[in-house]
């Protein structure tokens, strides 16, 4: 006879409460977090927009330059649109990276006092 019960699991807890979450919000170690992820994401971001806009201007404007061949029927400007693909795929990595090693324990380390009601 089979039955619809939930199979057993870890002690349940009822959720943080508003307070307890506004708390965390405003803890030091939560500041410290968002410090660590923005001082990591905004640079990064601003740096490939730019990089991004650069591509984008330079096609605009300087056809000549990115009609130089660099080799049989390859111009700069396709070396420099599979740069956009290589530095997107290199971004994505190093962010993983980086959140794996610095925001991924801070964030656990949150999570669990908030999950154990400490």
């Amino acid at each position: 006879m089979a039955t619809d019960a939930p199979p057993p699991s870890k002690e349940q807890h009822a959720p943080p409460s508003a307070q307890e979450y506004t708390e965390v919000h405003e803890s030091a170690e939560f500041a410290e977090l968002r410090r660590t992820h923005r001082s990591f994401a905004f640079p990064l971001t601003f740096a490939f927009i730019a990089w991004y806009l650069l591509y984008v201007l330079l096609s605009n404007y300087a056809g000549d330059f990115m009609g130089t061949k660099v080799g049989g029927n390859i111009n700069i400007a396709m070396v420099l649109g599979l740069a956009q693909f290589l530095t997107t795929f290199l971004i994505a990595w190093w962010y993983a990276r980086h959140a794996a090693a610095k925001l991924d324990p801070k964030a656990e380390a949150i999570k669990s006092r908030m999950e154990d009601g400490a």
